[in-house]
């Protein structure tokens, strides 16, 4: 069986050079037929790194630990789900998983474009197999999945403790999703250049692959900030680690072009600046894996370190230097007539949008290696920790949600002052007198004034767009209010959809500030039978729980919670865990979360007696809504992908036009 995986993945690099000579060709001579070819190549890629992921995850449900990978991250005693989820749970297993994702996207976007796009696509599916080619070259030579081991062990290594959290089974998978789509906008683009075929054509072709990436790149930072939550045990979610900006990078750089796209679709204008937001989406990708696998910095969530970091950053360097060239040979063609003719325009306000999404992403990528470059040149390494990020970031994010909320009620080209009175009257005082209340409540930070005023305008400034377009809506065709609106976002999903995602982020953003200025910490000692407060509640240790099995052991602390009045809340659940086959201890905490506050409990320590126990608990406002924020932009993304009949039409017109073109200037006299 291992002999059978090596093969195929030796079958699917053959298939992917094949695919990339036979697109390459049959565009450029007008062969068909090579076309064709090349994708059905694209196709049995695909299928032969199927196969490979289906050889290494049979090795690891059965624990066949002849396969040095199997008896590093696997064990007879590991629960079958963390079987399952250790396929990326290493090295080896986590590039051949980000494989198999990229030959699928690869494989349907060769389905999508058997008929449509014939002057860009065999290029764009070139880009994707040449891609492709860089991650097989590191599965067949350098970091190979199926090497065997000279003398079996009777038993594995076992997972990674922390990896054994039912986050893992779900978070890498929806992270590697928004890492891999992000290359097929970037394919489109790159193919754009090549052929010199410039128009929105592209961004239509692939828009709805870029949401996907965001959709997926934002479930991915969700899940990986409840994983943190629940298993590191410190009581945060977010610790500006490198691995976790790696993540955050991508994501805000194409939030940027989701939003700039619409003014080169409107406006035919920045070109340039969107071709540079998704080529640099796609490097951040990259620049991401070289940090998790190469180990020149030092994370939290790098569970390997290898020698791939060359690789990678030598595959980063040539990728850079190949699209900035290009960028550069068709700068003129790019160039625009249209210019933005006013600063109070829906046009500018996504300028400055974009201008302050890339300067935090700028910031978190310049503090992220900056430990690196202060040790190359200086020969200490200084850390950069999240005092840097939040006295950064924590401006510039004040100002990117006000311009979330001026940007709906702005018009395009250009905005009079009587529309913009009539326009911001309502949510600017909604955020004002949310400002009021706050102060009244005994807030008094700025920073905490400041963003939930500015919160209050955005929702504002959505609710005002909902009742505009409602109201609209009944007055055309005489429809009742809950209809009303369920067609507006139907017939408009692009727009509204947009909207709750907008929503989603502010309450996130509203949880983030709560969770991040208001959090209480305590840590007791206490014998069975005491009691210790933090905040309101009142929390007593009643005793400990033992447990034993051949995979762990766990000893389980029963804290009940009190109301000030003695009546009990709940009974609480923390607990040590020792696992067995790694001899690696880890740490269960227990979580009750209301919507205004979360009681977070660890037990941090045993006295060899178990009569004694340390807890140490955080109370932490609002963090619920955090959550809350992510399933409300998850809801948005969806109702913006949902099909619509006039975005359909509106491809296809723009698909017929560009053929229009090119027959007129193949015919005589066409110049």
């Amino acid at each position: 069986m291992p002999q059978l995986g090596s093969l195929a993945l030796a079958i699917a690099l053959i298939l992917a050079v094949y695919s990339i000579a036979a697109n390459i060709y049959g565009a450029r001579r007008n062969a068909p037929d090579f076309v064709v070819s090349a994708r059905h190549a694209i196709w049995a890629m695909c299928a032969m790194v199927a196969i490979a992921v289906v050889v290494l995850w049979a090795a690891l449900l059965r624990s066949d630990f002849s396969l040095e990978y199997v008896a590093a991250y696997s064990s007879t005693t590991l629960p079958t789900v963390y079987k399952i989820t250790s396929l990326w749970g290493g090295q080896q297993g986590s590039l051949l998983f980000w494989t198999f994702l990229l030959s699928i996207f690869t494989s349907i976007v060769a389905f999508q474009n058997r008929r449509r796009n014939p002057d860009i696509a065999p290029y764009a599916l070139a880009v994707l197999a040449g891609v492709a080619i860089f991650f097989l070259l590191m599965l067949n030579f350098v970091t190979r999945p199926f090497d065997l081991l000279a003398v079996v062990p009777a038993e594995g290594s076992d997972l990674n403790p922390l990896l054994q959290n039912y986050w893992m089974a779900i978070h890498p998978p929806s992270l590697y999703t928004g890492y891999v789509s992000a290359t097929v906008p970037f394919a489109f683009g790159a193919a754009a250049l090549i052929t010199g075929k410039l128009d929105d054509g592209w961004i239509r072709s692939t828009r709805r692959w870029a949401i996907f990436s965001w959709f997926f790149l934002t479930l991915g930072n969700m899940f990986g900030a409840r994983w943190a939550y629940e298993v590191l045990g410190w009581g945060g979610y977010w610790a500006w680690d490198p691995v976790e900006n790696a993540a955050f990078m991508p994501w805000l750089v194409m939030t940027a072009y989701l939003h700039s796209v619409m003014i080169q679709e409107r406006k035919d204008m920045l070109k340039i600046w969107n071709l540079s937001l998704i080529g640099l989406a796609f490097d951040l990708t990259l620049f991401g894996t070289f940090i998790t696998r190469s180990g020149v910095i030092s994370s939290v969530h790098s569970f390997t370190q290898s020698g791939l970091g060359p690789y990678f950053l030598s595959f980063l360097i040539v990728v850079t230097l190949a699209y900035s060239s290009l960028l550069i040979f068709r700068s003129k063609d790019l160039r625009s007539p249209a210019e933005f003719e006013s600063y109070l325009s829906r046009e500018a306000a996504f300028l400055f949008n974009n201008l302050m999404l890339v300067g935090i992403a700028f910031a978190v990528f310049w503090g992220t290696i900056f430990p690196v470059l202060s040790e190359a040149v200086r020969g200490v390494k200084i850390t950069v920790g999240p005092p840097f990020f939040n006295r950064v970031n924590g401006p510039l994010a004040l100002g990117l949600v006000f311009l979330m909320g001026i940007g709906p009620l702005i018009a395009w080209r250009r905005t009079t002052t009587s529309n913009l009175v009539r326009s911001f009257a309502a949510p600017v005082a909604i955020g004002v007198a949310t400002g009021i209340v706050a102060a009244a409540a005994g807030l008094r930070q700025w920073y905490v004034l400041t963003a939930f005023s500015l919160a209050a305008f955005v929702l504002g400034t959505v609710l005002v767009e909902f009742r505009r377009g409602m109201n609209a809506r009944r007055h055309m065709v005489s429809e009742p209010r809950a209809k009303a609106l369920v067609n507006l976002v139907a017939k408009n999903n692009r727009r509204y959809g947009g909207y709750i995602i907008h929503v989603g982020v502010i309450i996130a953003f509203v949880g983030i500030v709560g969770s991040s200025f208001f959090r209480t910490e305590v840590k007791k000692s206490v014998h069975v039978g005491e009691s210790f407060t933090i905040g309101s509640y009142t929390l007593r240790f009643q005793g400990l729980d033992e447990t034993d099995t051949p995979h762990l052991e766990s000893a389980t602390a029963r804290v009940q919670v009190l109301r000030p009045d003695g009546r009990e809340i709940t009974v609480m659940t923390p607990a040590k865990l020792f696992f067995k086959r790694p001899q690696q201890p880890a740490t269960k905490v227990a979580i009750r979360s209301t919507p205004l506050n979360d009681l977070y409990v660890v037990l941090a320590g045993i006295d060899d007696d178990g009569q004694t126990a340390t807890f140490e608990v955080f109370l932490t406002p609002l963090v619920f809504w955090l959550w809350a924020g992510g399933l409300m932009m998850v809801f948005g993304t969806v109702i913006v992908m949902w099909p619509n009949v006039r975005e359909r039409a509106a491809i296809a017109t723009a698909l017929s036009r560009s053929s229009e073109r090119e027959l007129a200037d193949a015919a005589p006299g066409g110049d």
